[in-house]
């Protein structure tokens, strides 16, 4: 048994571009995998421990489960591991940090989601919680549009949107800009991302501030529940995600994203729409990308 460390991972220097295919070739095989819904406990008030399991497909035999937590007060608030088995034996091959996997499959899963479902035009993308999950979507996003002019707008919290300006610098085909307030944020945006972890009442009050043609991506799922039955349509990693909603049986359109990927459904019809799309990243993405990084080291 090996244990994997974050800076075991960080020495294979994965790409962005790996990333977001990772998590697209995931999603091909989803209906090939065993894949309960995930499970959460709450110690006290939004902390948590979830537990994540998914069976590969035979061809590659691998199951693996994670355990992710939040803590208030610990730093960083979230953290990660993973236990790999190879499915045929039951062995168990590797305990694997997943602090890195976490975020960048996360990073990966925004990214996929928004070059599937924004608008033909997108040019403006509004941000807001700074942390590791927005700077993995921003990293994986602008590696994958290099040959676009992006204007970032970043809602300012404490000096974290000053960093990121000063990180992202050397990217050329990049406009920032920073707000002070969710109406400021969202105000013509083409896409929103939402990566605070913790929201206990709703970001934008009026959602009549979100422009016809939006994409909305609340990573982790909070704060935009007056979207839910007004948008047109609604999109999700997984219906087991999001059926327990409390708006879920009046989402006007609910499809799952596999189903845009496959073919199966259409995702954006036109430019008006607007979408929600509560794809914050399964088990199988996480598996998937420890079975990748096991292979990799092991070689």
């Amino acid at each position: 048994m090996r244990l994997i460390s974050n800076d075991d991972i960080l020495s294979l220097n994965i790409s962005p571009y790996d990333c977001v295919e990772w998590v697209r070739e995931a999603f091909m095989m989803k209906s090939e995998c065993q894949l309960p819904a995930k499970m959460s406990v709450h110690p006290t008030g939004n902390d948590f421990f979830t537990t994540m399991p998914c069976l590969l497909p035979q061809h590659i035999g691998r199951f693996g489960c994670k355990v992710v937590s939040r803590i208030v007060g610990r730093v960083p608030a979230l953290k990660s591991d993973l236990m790999l088995f190879d499915s045929r034996s039951g062995e168990l091959l590797s305990v694997i940090n997943c602090d890195w996997i976490t975020a960048m499959r996360t990073g990966a899963v925004a990214t996929l989601a928004i070059r599937t479902l924004r608008n033909s035009h997108a040019s403006t993308y509004a941000f807001i919680g700074l942390g590791s999950t927005a700077r993995a979507t921003l990293t994986c996003l602008l590696e994958s549009c290099k040959d676009e002019h992006l204007n970032i707008r970043l809602f300012r919290y404490k000096d974290q949107a000053e960093k990121i300006v000063s990180e992202y610098a050397h990217y050329t085909n990049v406009a920032f800009s920073i707000v002070n307030t969710s109406e400021e944020l969202v105000r013509d945006a083409d896409v929103v991302v939402s990566c605070i972890t913790d929201a206990s009442g709703l970001l934008v009050e009026d959602e009549r501030l979100f422009k016809p043609g939006v994409l909305v991506v609340p990573v982790h799922t909070r704060g935009f529940q007056n979207c839910d039955t007004t948008f047109d349509k609604v999109f999700a990693d997984d219906t087991d995600h999001v059926k327990g909603f409390r708006y879920f049986s009046e989402f006007r359109e609910f499809h799952q994203l596999e189903e845009v990927l496959k073919g199966a459904v259409c995702g954006r019809v036109d430019d008006t729409e607007r979408i929600l799309s509560y794809n914050i990243g399964l088990g199988l993405h996480d598996v998937l990308y420890a079975s990748r990084i096991y292979d990799l080291l092991s070689e």
